[in-house]
């Protein structure tokens, strides 16, 4: 589903092409005219423009794009111009390819995407680097989280609202036995049930958890497991109750106190605004008493702002 709050776009995708060309003609890119244009441009108009500008200016668009763009929006821009599961691809390489590795950034990718998703990240990232991603998490990654990434991304799961109840009840008692209620955690188990069941069932997991025990799942799993492999298992439980408040509170933690994490904040906004930021704008009101447009208002300057506002839409 697109949230790009934006009136219906008249102008043809040949049209906007020439209207980027001009901008990047002369001395210095008319910066403010390609921000206009691309971050009021769906995932299919944007393929469409690509296409008539190497058709017509024998170009490719994003290297163009490239040359004529610096820093931050640079970097959203060229997110922005992806199909969203080559994005997700290209999010996930360069989380463990530049100097400093970002293993969240990948994690956070693989263990909120659906698996069908999923599917499409795999064959994208396969294609575009020449490597299938369970070889470089394999290389890339190491212990329980290594193990979890891996599960994730080879078991098929249901994506269907159906629940079973009764194995809800037994998993939620399997998940007590390894973790709370014995000395240490067996995270095979924890690997199992997390990778296996569907986010409906994982959702109804957590509840009959809590009907049994008294205790939630999410804080079992901060205190039975740390770092990467923690924030696996929590990224793919607070996903499967309710994805946009996790993004919201992603976001919120990006933007709270000295500095922005600007890497997380692109990440989530553009690869979040066709799919769910209208719910991710709503939760980041309710929870924080702030609309989401003011917080990157307040925290993002210049083209790179603007960028930002565009695709967020209206803050209503």
């Amino acid at each position: 589903m697109s949230t790009l709050s934006v009136p219906p776009v008249l102008t043809s995708p040949r049209d906007d092409a020439i209207q980027l060309y001009r901008a990047f003609k002369g001395l210095g890119c008319d910066t403010a005219a390609v921000v206009n244009i691309l971050s009021h441009r769906d995932v299919t108009q944007r393929s469409f423009i690509q296409h008539e500008y190497k058709t017509m200016y024998s170009e490719d668009l994003l290297k163009r794009l490239k040359s004529e763009l610096r820093g931050k929006l640079e970097t959203a821009v060229l997110l922005w111009m992806l199909d969203p599961a080559e994005r997700d691809a290209t999010v996930i390489k360069q989380a463990f390819s530049s100097g400093v590795t970002n293993p969240y950034a990948a994690t956070e990718v693989i263990c909120s995407r659906t698996p069908s998703q999923i599917q499409l990240i795999k064959q994208n990232y396969h294609s575009k680097f020449g490597v299938l991603l369970e070889q470089d998490i394999a290389v890339l990654t190491y212990g329980d989280h290594k193990e979890l990434l891996l599960a994730y991304l080879s078991t098929h799961r249901h994506e269907g609202p159906e629940v079973d109840r009764e194995m809800a009840l037994k998993d939620a008692k399997t998940l007590f036995k390894a973790g709370e209620k014995k000395l240490g955690t067996d995270e095979k188990k924890f690997i199992r049930i997390f990778s296996e069941r569907s986010r409906a069932q994982l959702a109804a997991i957590s509840s009959a958890y809590h009907d049994i025990y008294g205790g939630s799942l999410k804080k079992a799993v901060k205190s039975e497991t740390s770092g990467e492999f923690e924030h696996g298992l929590l990224t793919i439980l607070k996903c499967s109750q309710n994805p946009a408040k996790y993004f919201a509170k992603v976001l919120h933690q990006a933007m709270k106190g000295l500095g922005t994490n600007d890497t997380t904040v692109i990440r989530v906004i553009v690869t979040r605004t066709e799919i769910d930021m209208h719910y991710i704008k709503a939760e980041y009101m309710r929870k924080f008493k702030k609309s989401l447009n003011d917080a990157v208002h307040s925290e993002t300057s210049g083209h790179y702002q603007t960028f930002l506002l565009s695709l967020l839409g209206p803050s209503h």
